[in-house]
């Protein structure tokens, strides 16, 4: 099902912002700048970095997004370290899953996530510092 852009940022708009931590209790956005939020500044880099991946492991579409998204964003140094990934205050990494959910069912696609996958699993392993 072919969808345009602004089609499919109303209808992660819809699944995600909902969800977010940065939300009001009102329902708007609660960030300074919602200008800032990697997820929708850069939607269609992640819309097309989605729909080009066919895979039904979430780390495709992590490595997708790192190369193709977070290489562009204004928040990731040079050297590829985030410190607003780190913080867990990027709602593009904290949602992907279900900016992926999203995306993919507005396309009429699947992501198939077997039982006892990645889906069970933490998206993002956890660091030991």
């Amino acid at each position: 099902m072919e969808r345009s852009l602004e089609e499919l940022e109303q209808i992660v708009r819809g699944q995600i912002c909902r969800v977010c931590s940065d939300r009001k209790l009102d329902g708007s956005c609660g960030l300074e700048d919602p200008g800032t939020c990697a997820l929708f500044s850069l939607f269609p880099q992640v819309a097309r970095a989605i729909q080009a991946t066919h895979s039904d492991d979430i780390c495709d579409y992590v490595r997708a997004i790192r190369e193709q998204v977070c290489t562009i964003c204004q928040q990731q140094a040079a050297d590829g370290s985030c410190e607003t990934r780190d913080s867990v205050a990027c709602a593009l990494d904290a949602y992907l899953l279900l900016i992926v959910d999203a995306i993919e069912e507005a396309t009429g696609r699947k992501f198939d996530r077997p039982v006892g996958s990645v889906a069970a699993q933490p998206v993002f392993p956890l660091r030991s510092n």
